[in-house]
């Protein structure tokens, strides 16, 4: 319930009020509630199953009719990563106009754990995301592996040398929340080895973060694109991390999602845009 009122932005106990109110006016409990949280009833279920499909239907209908008044173009909204959107945002967008001229595409910035609820939600057509859990609400397709580094402030070790776990996390880091998939991979390489973390400064925004690496005051493990532009201008070096610690990029959609009309070209686009952002990557990345 906590989340779900951070997602929407409302306070806990409103949200709790305009549950009940759902339960009254339905006449049936949506959800049991216990000392860990909540859980949805067989009720509740079919609520969601039916709400998300009927979000779905809402969302391409404002499509259709949106496409109508500039002439017929089909409107698809991506889901990208920060260090996506760095690598290959602005390159995407100009690409997707002489590559797919009948789709307008409509981006959407976010962390891979938020493009993934989003994605359930009906609120994406689709999303190049990070470590998407496979869960029957999603289809997805991996399409490359991809290390982290850590980003530190210029001076001490070569960047040119990789270093071990245990010297990556020798310092006090930035890093996101605990839901981040980058933060959760690194934990749990860190707990592999028995290495202790210290995250100093937690933030959901990766320019907060890169700004507290500039400053000297913090490390991080985080993509190489999202560091990419600060290391061409050598504000900060980054290090590959032995063994590495990988992350899988997906191409993912809803599940119950209706198909586009111009689906298979969406899928070629997007495959295609993967391809670049590996040959970006050089070594950090491998196709799958």
């Amino acid at each position: 319930m906590t989340r779900a009122a951070d997602q929407l932005r409302v306070a806990q106990p409103a949200l709790g009020l305009q549950i009940r109110q759902l339960e009254d006016d339905l006449g049936v409990a949506l959800l049991v509630r216990h000392s860990r949280g909540v859980v949805p009833t067989e009720a509740g279920r079919l609520l969601y199953d039916r709400a998300v499909a009927i979000l779905a239907q809402l969302a391409e209908a404002r499509g259709e009719v949106a496409a109508l008044g500039r002439g017929s173009r089909e409107t698809v909204t991506l889901g990208l990563s920060p260090s996506l959107m760095l690598l290959a945002g602005s390159d995407l967008m100009v690409n997707a106009r002489r590559v797919i001229p009948e789709v307008f595409l409509s981006l959407v910035e976010e962390l891979s754990f938020v493009l993934v609820e989003a994605l359930e939600r009906g609120e994406l057509d689709v999303a190049l995301a990070y470590e998407v859990p496979d869960r029957p609400s999603l289809r997805r397709v991996a399409l490359l592996e991809e290390e982290l580094v850590l980003v530190a402030p210029p001076g001490g070790i070569d960047p040119a040398d990789p270093i071990s776990l245990s010297e990556a996390l020798d310092s006090d880091l930035v890093m996101a929340g605990e839901r981040d998939s980058v933060r959760q991979l690194m934990q749990a390489a860190a707990d592999a080895q028995g290495i202790e973390v210290r995250v100093a400064y937690e933030a959901r925004s990766v320019p907060a973060m890169k700004n507290l690496v500039r400053r000297g005051v913090a490390a991080s493990i985080m993509p190489y694109g999202s560091a990419i532009e600060e290391l061409r201008s050598g504000l900060v070096v980054t290090h590959r991390i032995d063994p590495p610690i990988r992350r899988t990029l997906y191409l993912a959609k809803p599940a119950k999602r209706a198909p586009l009309r111009n689906e298979a070209d969406v899928d070629a686009f997007l495959r295609s845009t993967a391809k670049r952002v590996l040959e970006a990557l050089g070594p950090l990345a491998r196709p799958l």
